[in-house]
């Protein structure tokens, strides 16, 4: 393999984009010219190799990310086809870990789509090296029959898109980096800030006289690059290839009388000059295939094309009735498509050396030594020197031995390779994986050293610390031995006895140790790589169990298996004791579902409808800030609970955080868990992260307080936040959640014989807003006082655990709650004799169970109190469809509550693009109704965006004269959406739910009127009694209001004629 070439003769690199850009067919062309001989060329753009999941091929997409080894020019390119579905993204974080250089594409006709941000950003925070690859541009000769200089003006309005989104994450962390050097004392800026300003003027990412960007037809194998007509041009125009390069793009314009190259202004007046790239590169092309599609057109033009480039094309090809088949044929030969992409990897996307000294702050993190760790220098000197050798990718034997697993995938036992590197039968029985017929192989990329067949390696969890010892480190550390390693060939694989450092292999062996990712290393003094990230979280979630239960061993089985071999799937127990299955979205749920049926349980599965997540709050939006703390200090909005004995009152304050700051601590939540538990948290990038996160938190609270128009108002505002700041005692729920609880104000002091019960701002101190607490003791007046306020410490835990379960399940579906702050007053009082004492401790039980109760039950009826609301996730939904559907497009947004955002029609295309939010409740078979009502031409992308509360009282009751006339009065009003939702919710989880069990009794009750009424028209034999009966009856029907819902001949009596009369 490539162990005996350098390692600056090897890229690694991994092809983004949206969904059909044409990432599959790309790979299929650069496998069939330089994957020694696995695609025939004929198959290339229809075999589709890298999809060869049957999955994958039945619904035309990718669902996993592959690799496979090529050979070009002396150089070894390990290549990464990843997924553009959203819903396989985890696929994408796997492959941009392991890559060095990412090749994005985009289709030159529907341009940059959500999934191309998403894939820009993974680059990005992965700090690959980007190349653009334009593709599909004969959609713009054949399909929207634009002329050369139309489709120059969308290729370049493309090019500034993509830059300009590269460049949005660019002034992001610019931005972040003034701020983080100014926060340091004067004197200590100069240099960096210096550098900073230097690199603020940085060129556009993407530019195609630079060489990083290319124009491509996946589909027809052709493809280009600037260089290409540069370096043919050259001696025809006298010019340098330098100059030509650089003329090639942008507004430079060739005078033929002068023979210059002349920029706008140039020009003289009246000139219908095109620019460069319009003349000499895109009129060509579209010259040839107007010659070879059109019947009128000149095929002088293919013939002259093929002499002047000596291209060898077999006479058979150029005979071919298909015009489209001659065309291929001559273009792919012209412009070859392998050439000018793989071409533009050697030269523009780094070696492995060069790209983990790069990367090595984002895959390797510089640690911060505390001071409890300068006594383990030797420790410390070994783990600097391992990151050294992934900084340098040392690919000597006696260098430490570094790999990263991406992820862990099965592979059925029957496609191992029955044979080693030496021609000798290979034993495939996994050890330890019983009677199943898969084998999990390690996703991996060796960054230092060189692993070998029988090699002992330790595999080191994320969480693991070289620093620490105990029982605490030694789960997050495995010894583990390496039985296989294989070179991939997308679906093949090919047995190797070692591989250097700087290639990507699959490792055998790993797949007792190894559940989604881990770092493998020689020694045991290695700090772990940092986890990756991921754009998305699995929202979608469903309850399974088998339809025998006699199979739940063999499901759970199969469960432990779907879980190690998808790097993104969750499974989980819930509280009701079921299995839940989280996926990113319903094409990844029926994959994993099909996985569970044929490969890993293979038993007959029972799937619920949808789990779906909601959160509980309380109207704000109505009251201004300053209105909102009038209301937090007042008496008139609190609530008051007694204890059953009588001694403990509990009076709750709530207020509505604000939206950017609740949404800032659901997204910290791993961070705020770390602070509160006081783990150890070391800077990374020159920032320490509790310093971010509290000015992350100040922002927040900020951007709240600009909204208020009064600048007294918002003085006041600001000093009331800092004093909240202070008081935080805790989060909820599960101590990290997006809920506070506030001490009460220090004015707030015992009351007579009452003693209150006290916390202290934990969380505050955790975050740097106050430094740690000094409780001063005060002198007391009596034992008795004393002894009271030693039990109130004591209950502070029950406070504590009392608001961690009212914010776990609110009042109204037992959901989370969500952005509230809550400030709680519990006071004990003594009691009036000992025996008293006894007897209400066996008469209402333990006292602190009592408190936990009244804080839980004080914190619901505040919510009810206050207006609740009912929160649901939100997907942002971008939808593409023709102009003629637009109609039943929008009728199936409207039936799933969307909103629309954005509709704005592609300019040259018959396409309209539309962003719509839609919520998660409603999303489920949205996709598919969207295509069965549009006939398939529209499609519809999800992401999850936000939570959003919904506006509707679930407790509605028209009041005004107004209200009955619109809603209804009594029985007639219809529930809303939001009691729907909460209804639904609550049936599911067993709870109560108000509900009539008879319901339209009067229609009941009429319709046995009616069988009573034809009974005895039944009776009736003549025909003129049978026409008087009916009038009479009709008469007697109009004046009652009634309706006959049924008609049936009776007696051969016309049925028209029984309908006209009634």
């Amino acid at each position: 393999m490539a162990d005996s070439h350098d390692p600056k003769n090897i890229r690694n690199i991994c092809i983004l984009a949206h969904v059909d850009h044409g990432k599959t067919t790309l790979a299929d062309h650069l496998i069939a010219s330089s994957g020694g001989g696995v695609l025939h060329p004929k198959q290339a753009g229809r075999l589709r190799f890298m999809d060869y999941l049957d999955e994958e091929q039945r619904r035309a997409i990718t669902m996993k990310s592959s690799s496979i080894a090529l050979q070009y020019k002396n150089h070894s390119i390990n290549l990464i086809d990843s997924p553009g579905h959203m819903d396989f993204c985890s696929e994408v974080s796997t492959a941009s870990r392991l890559s060095d250089g990412g090749l994005v594409l985009v289709d030159a006709v529907e341009g940059v789509h959500i999934q191309t941000h998403a894939v820009l950003r993974q680059a990005w925070i992965e700090k690959l090296t980007p190349c653009l690859v334009l593709n599909k541009i004969d959609r713009l000769i054949v399909e929207l029959k634009l002329s050369p200089l139309e489709a120059y003006n969308r290729l370049l309005r493309i090019v500034h898109e993509v830059n300009g989104i590269v460049s949005a994450y660019k002034s992001e962390k610019y931005l972040s980096d003034v701020d983080s050097i100014l926060a340091r004392p004067v004197g200590e800026t100069g240099d960096e800030y210096q550098e900073l300003l230097d690199d603020d003027d940085e060129e556009d990412t993407f530019q195609p006289q630079k060489g990083n960007v290319v124009f491509v037809c996946a589909l027809d194998g052709w493809g280009f690059g600037i260089c290409e007509f540069a370096e043919f041009y050259a001696s025809k125009l006298g010019a340098s290839v330098a100059v030509l390069q650089k003329a090639f793009w942008g507004p430079r314009y060739f005078v033929p009388k002068t023979k210059r190259i002349v920029g706008k202004k140039g020009l003289p007046a009246g000139s219908k000059a095109r620019p460069m790239f319009v003349q000499f590169v895109l009129e060509p092309l579209w010259q040839v295939y107007e010659a070879a599609l059109d019947t009128n057109g000149d095929k002088t033009i293919l013939e002259k094309l093929i002499k002047s480039f000596n291209l060898s094309v077999p006479p058979r090809e150029l005979q071919n009735k298909d015009p489209k088949s001659v065309l291929q044929s001559v273009v792919s030969r012209w412009l070859p498509l392998s050439d000018a992409i793989l071409s533009m990897v050697i030269k523009h996307m780094p070696d492995p050396g060069t790209a983990q000294a790069f990367r090595l702050s984002r895959l390797l993190p510089k640690r911060e030594i505390l001071d409890d760790d300068v006594g383990k220098s030797d420790v410390i000197a070994e783990a600097e020197l391992v990151r050294k050798s992934v900084e340098a990718c040392d690919s000597r034997p006696e260098a430490p031995c570094v790999a990263f697993v991406s992820k862990m995938f099965a592979v059925p036992m029957k496609m191992l390779p029955q044979r080693d590197v030496n021609g000798g039968i290979v034993n495939n029985i996994e050890v330890g994986n019983g009677d199943s017929d898969e084998c999990f192989l390690a996703f991996a990329r060796i960054f230092s050293g060189v692993i070998h067949l029988g090699q002992k390696v330790f595999v080191l969890s994320a969480l693991y610390d070289p620093l620490k010892t105990g029982d605490s480190v030694q789960k997050h550390i495995q010894e583990a031995e390496l039985h296989s390693l294989y070179l991939m060939m997308g679906q093949g694989l090919t047995p190797v006895a070692s591989a250097r450092a700087g290639n990507i292999v699959a490792i055998r062996g790993l797949g007792q140790h190894i559940l989604k990712s881990a770092t493998l290393s020689s020694t045991k003094n290695c700090w772990p790589f940092s986890s990756m990230t991921f754009q998305v979280s699995p929202t979608l979630k469903v309850a399974i169990e088998p339809s025998d239960p006699v199979d739940m061993g063999a499901l759970m089985k199969g469960l432990r298996l779907l879980n190690r071999a998808d790097p993104f799937v969750e499974v989980s127990v819930s509280a009701r004791g079921e299995h839940v299955l989280a996926a990113a979205g319903e094409v990844h749920l029926e994959r994993c579902i099909k996985d569970l049926k044929e490969r890993f349980a293979k038993v007959n599965l029972e799937i619920s409808p949808p789990l779906v997540s909601f959160r509980e709050t309380i109207e704000g939006e109505s009251l201004n800030s300053f209105d909102k703390f009038k209301s937090l200090t007042g008496n008139s909005n609190v609530i008051e609970k007694t204890t059953p004995n009588g001694r403990c009152t509990v009076r709750v304050h709530i207020l509505k955080l604000p939206d950017a700051l609740t949404k800032l601590l659901d997204e910290s939540s791993d961070l705020l868990e770390d602070i509160i538990a006081g783990k150890a948290i070391r800077a990374q990038d020159d920032e320490h992260p509790v310093e971010s996160l509290r000015k992350r938190i100040w922002d927040a609270v900020e951007s709240e307080i600009s909204d208020t128009n009064a600048e007294k108002d918002k003085e006041k505002l600001k000093l009331l936040w800092e004093n909240l700041l202070k008081r935080i005692w805790a989060l909820g729920p599960r101590q990290i959640g997006p809920n506070m609880l506030l001490l009460p104000d220090s004015t707030t002091d015992d009351n007579g014989s009452s003693v209150l019960i006290k916390g202290s701002p934990y969380v505050s101190e955790r975050l740097g807003f106050v430094s740690s607490s000094e409780e001063s003791e005060t002198e007391t007046t009596s034992a008795e006082t004393r002894s009271l306020k030693e039990e109130a410490d004591s209950l502070r835990s029950s406070v504590l655990s009392g608001f961690q379960v009212a914010t776990g399940s609110g009042p109204l579906c037992d959901e989370p709650m969500w952005g509230l702050a809550f400030v709680i007053e519990a006071s004990i009082s003594p009691y009036d004799s000992e025996s008293e004492a006894v007897n209400q401790s066996d008469q209402y039980g333990v006292f602190s169970g009592q408190v936990m109760t009244a804080v839980k039950e004080a914190c619901k009826a505040g919510v009810l109190q206050k207006n609740p609301r009912i929160v649901e996730g939100m997907y942002f939904c971008e939808l593409n469809t023709p102009t003629e559907y637009l109609g039943p497009m929008y009728a199936v947004l409207a039936r799933r509550r969307a909103r629309i955002l954005k509709e704005e029609m592609q300019e040259g295309s018959p396409l309209f693009t539309v962003h719509a939010y839609v919520p998660v409740a409603e999303s489920f078979g949205f996709p598919d109704e969207l295509r069965r009502w549009t006939s398939g031409a529209s499609s519809a992308l999800l992401v999850l965006s936000h939570w959003e509360a919904l506006p509707e009282d679930p407790f509605f009751v028209p009041k005004t004269e107004e209200e009955k006339e619109e809603f209804g009065d009594g029985s007639s009003v219809l529930q809303n959406t939001a009691r729907k939702l909460i209804d639904g919710v609550r049936r599911r989880k067993g709870l109560a739910v108000e509900e009539k069990v008879v319901q339209f009794a009067t229609k009941q009750r009429t319709l046995a009127r009616k069988k009573h009424y034809w009974t005895n028209f039944t009776q009736v034999k003549t025909e003129n009694e049978q026409e008087l009966f009916i009038y009479q009856w009709g008469l007697l029907f109009r004046l009652n209001r009634l309706c006959v819902c049924r008609y049936e001949i009776v007696n051969d009596l016309d049925v028209t004629r029984c309908r006209d009369n009634i």
